[in-house]
């Protein structure tokens, strides 16, 4: 089985990889198309320079790469939907599992803004997640809700993909993994701190006006995933 994990930033989504990577048999990839993506767009990132010289640049070749035959039973995909941009190939994910985690927006541009200033709708994934689902289909997870209830969600999430359930999802050890991409640095401060997924999110954080109305603008793309999400 090839999962194909497809998260907006700040979603839980490296969290998630670290879950499956607790698995004895599944691999795992962090988010391969991303030096292709700053690539073609041309977008300003932190640490860009050693994002480019870390990975394959050319979209084909990274579509090879996922597409490939893997050594161990199973393999989790994570991947940004924004870094899918037009032209890019998307036949390979026909083959997948794809699955599609989502939050709340206010709580993704909190969080995104944090790390990254002024972040626009097409930097937080909203539009093209939705897009996304509705080529590719798929099963939609809510953050919030595996952070509530973490083995009922992964529980559900493997009963919906027909994967058996394994309690290592739970846990991971301290620190990176040596699949983390050299973007780590500056995104995964706070899941390299964790052993688990953090205690279940509280009142959504208030935002100022600018962050608010990106977060009105990316709500309709949210809760139409939302909408079909696992319970």
């Amino acid at each position: 089985m090839k999962i194909a994990m497809w998260s907006g930033p700040r979603n839980l989504s490296t969290a998630m990889m670290y879950s499956f990577a607790a698995r004895d048999d599944f691999s795992v990839m962090d988010e391969p198309f991303y030096a292709a993506y700053l690539t073609a767009s041309g977008a300003d990132h932190p640490m860009r320079a050693e994002i480019l010289a870390s990975q394959e640049n050319d979209p084909l070749r990274v579509a090879d790469i996922c597409a490939a035959p893997v050594q161990t039973p199973h393999l989790y995909m994570k991947h940004m939907p924004h870094h899918m941009l037009d032209g890019f190939p998307l036949d390979w994910a026909q083959d997948c599992v794809n699955v599609h985690l989502i939050r709340h927006p206010a709580r993704v541009i909190a969080s995104y803004a944090a790390k990254r200033e002024a972040p626009t709708l097409d930097d937080i994934g909203f539009v093209q997640q939705l897009r996304l689902y509705e080529a590719l289909g798929g099963i939609v997870i809510d953050s919030t809700d595996i952070r509530a209830r973490p083995e009922h969600m992964l529980r559900s999430l493997c009963d919906a993909i027909d994967l058996p359930f394994d309690p290592a999802m739970l846990h991971w050890p301290k620190g990176p993994r040596a699949e983390d991409g050299v973007w780590a640095a500056h995104w995964y401060g706070a899941v390299h701190q964790s052993t688990g997924f953090a205690r279940a999110e509280g009142d959504l954080p208030e935002l100022e006006p600018d962050l608010r109305r990106l977060s009105d603008e990316a709500m309709p793309h949210y809760e139409m995933l939302y909408s079909v999400k696992l319970g």
